[in-house]
């Protein structure tokens, strides 16, 4: 009886230990994989060096969807769709230029070239630009508290990030908002014209754009991005109570929307192909760069899970999608027009996973799930942390995928890698190859790679 009763008792723990094990050494196999392939370092290579950045309805956005639809192919997708969406076609127009003029201690005329990037999606100043003193603001409460003196003036955000916030992510989570809507808000009060500290804490000189929207009714005017040490420059000629006047010369044009394509690689599901795991980045970027870590860095990610599970003859029970989405940068169109399309076709959603966060080492997942479907993912924990891919979170996905959990309930996680050189790159003209380790973005596909399997065999 005593036998027989241990048998009962250590059976299950037994079989649950054979079978992290039987995980883990699986797991292992993925990472021997992507860490000896070349193709990754390929397939980014051409992504940035041959093709480039990549904003919605460009050239090189074309050429992009091409590439994937040929590179998911040939890595051994069983189908690849092409999937039609309208997109936000803004073009930069030109060079950005913004100066400003000021009398120095002797009373003679200064000019100073300020290193901008006009914001996405801002209309243009005309050639002959626009000249006015500039106002600094610290926050919209220093806006309103100046709004009598806003009129005919441009605006100067002063907005710095918060480095004492370890996670950048929530300081970019405060402050975007300023380049969201800050025109708009100046412009309520008559201002002609905007310029912003970068959402960036780095040292250095580079601007970094990003998207922005005009509020209706109110006029529309231009607005730049400096670099940080610009912004050193006038806020010490401010302190000084030195009177500066800005031009802003900027070249914007919003197109009527125009068509692009989600590329999507099916791999089908051997026994609940009706049920749909998806795996994404977004095959846009903005267009002073490559957009190497925003996204390619997610794109050549996700290759490398088809490819890997090729490559070691998994056949996954549930149907995987692998999509390239389009236009995430200034509209996320393409992940509005995957989710309608999936309610429309009646599919089963039961996993999203995105990257976005660049190619850095990995530090875990944010997952968006319920109470029950935490507990199971966490007790998959430590088989990632051999690959630094262990602090799982609540909260905080991806800005394509959260579409589907918002129509289906699906539930959706996020690859959260280091962030603090994130926005060093950020829309900015350093995202290049260059600036990618390959070793750390593979660590990223790994765990990836490992989160899918997971879920493809267990469930949710």
């Amino acid at each position: 009886m005593k036998k027989i009763f241990f048998v009962f008792i250590f059976l299950p723990l037994f079989n649950f230990a054979q079978t992290t094990v039987d995980d883990s050494l699986f797991i292992h196999k993925i990472a021997v994989d992507i860490l000896s392939s070349d193709a990754a370092y390929n397939n980014l290579f051409y992504l940035t060096k041959k093709i480039g950045g990549r904003l919605s309805g460009s050239t090189n956005m074309y050429k992009a969807e091409q590439w994937g639809k040929k590179v998911l192919t040939e890595t051994g997708a069983d189908n690849v769709i092409m999937q039609e969406c309208l997109v936000p076609h803004w073009i930069r127009g030109g060079t950005d230029k913004t100066f400003i003029t000021y009398k120095n201690e002797k009373g003679q005329q200064q000019r100073y070239d300020l290193n901008v990037l006009a914001l996405g999606n801002s209309e243009g100043s005309g050639p002959k630009g626009v000249t006015a003193p500039v106002v600094r603001v610290n926050n919209f409460d220093d806006l309103e508290a100046k709004k009598n003196e806003l009129k005919g003036k441009i605006v100067f955000y002063n907005v710095s990030f918060d480095d004492t916030i370890i996670n950048t992510f929530q300081t970019y989570g405060k402050n975007v908002i300023y380049r969201s809507i800050g025109a708009s808000r100046a412009a309520k009060y008559g201002a002609i014209g905007m310029m912003m500290r970068s959402m960036s804490n780095t040292p250095g000189n580079f601007p970094h754009t990003g998207s922005m929207h005009y509020l209706d009714s109110i006029k529309k005017i231009p607005a730049v991005a400096m670099g940080l040490d610009d912004v050193k420059k006038l806020n010490a000629l401010l302190d000084k109570n030195i009177s500066l006047t800005a031009t802003i010369i900027t070249n914007g044009k919003m197109l009527p929307d125009t068509i692009a394509h989600n590329v999507i690689g099916v791999l089908t599901g051997s026994e609940h192909p009706e049920q749909i795991i998806t795996i994404g980045g977004h095959l846009d970027s903005w267009d002073p760069a490559e957009g190497a870590n925003d996204d390619g860095t997610g794109i050549v990610q996700t290759i490398e899970i088809l490819r890997v599970f090729k490559a070691l003859h998994y056949q996954p029970k549930h149907t995987i999608h692998f999509v390239f989405f389009a236009n995430e940068e200034n509209g996320t169109r393409g992940g509005i027009k995957y989710a309608e399309a999936a309610k429309l076709n009646n599919e089963q959603h039961i996993f999203a996973l995105e990257s976005d966060a660049g190619g850095f080492t990995p530090r875990g997942f944010g997952f968006e799930c319920n109470d029950v479907v935490w507990e199971k993912i966490n007790s998959w924990r430590p088989l990632f942390t051999p690959y630094y891919g262990d602090r799982f979170q609540r909260g905080g996905d991806g800005a394509d995928i959260g579409y589907l959990r918002e129509i289906f309930g699906t539930i959706t996680a996020g690859l959260m890698p280091d962030s603090q050189r994130y926005f060093f790159i950020h829309h900015a003209p350093s995202d290049v190859f260059e600036n990618v380790d390959i070793r750390e973005m593979k660590l990223g596909a790994i765990n990836m790679a490992a989160l899918i399997y997971l879920i493809d065999k267990y469930g949710l």
